[in-house]
């Protein structure tokens, strides 16, 4: 067994596996309790289990815990909290975007990375960033709308 470094949620956190290879989503939902993250579609094209790598939204299921180590991993769960919710989180709730929830975890993510390199994009950047996120409720609109007002230009 190896040990890998990672700094997750702003906690230094060291674990162990015999597999380099595991993917990180994995190690985040099984030896973590960091459930936020779905497994979706195994293949890096859903955006259910995106987390942020140093700032930017990546999916899990393809990075491996070796190439995740020394990089600082955030979740849903570190972004913000029920008593002190990340903006875009507290948007979320207030345009009702959940509908199953299933995505809405890796959407939040992708759009906070979004908003923390662009803090006033445009409707067309912010369905550009968020396109690789599926929601098959269909609540795509309702999500554009959200990180819109997060932005301060809308809600």
């Amino acid at each position: 067994m190896a040990g890998y470094r990672l700094r997750v949620n702003g906690r230094d956190r060291t674990v162990e596996s015999s597999d380099p290879d595991q993917p990180l989503l994995y190690l985040l939902r099984n030896a973590l309790g960091l459930n936020a993250a779905k497994f979706g579609c195994g293949l890096g094209q859903c955006g259910a289990c995106n987390v942020l790598i140093d700032g930017r939204a990546v999916p899990s299921c393809t990075l491996s815990i070796a190439d995740a180590q020394g990089k600082s991993v955030t979740t849903l769960e570190g972004l913000g909290s029920a008593s002190k919710p990340h903006p875009i989180q507290a948007a979320f709730v207030k345009e009702q975007v959940p509908q199953c929830g299933y995505c809405t975890p890796g959407m939040i993510v992708s759009a906070a990375a979004l908003l923390a390199g662009k803090p006033k994009p445009t409707e067309a950047e912010v369905r550009s960033a968020l396109d690789g996120n599926l929601c098959r409720c269909g609540t795509h609109t309702r999500v554009v709308r959200a990180v819109m007002a997060a932005s301060g230009q809308g809600g």
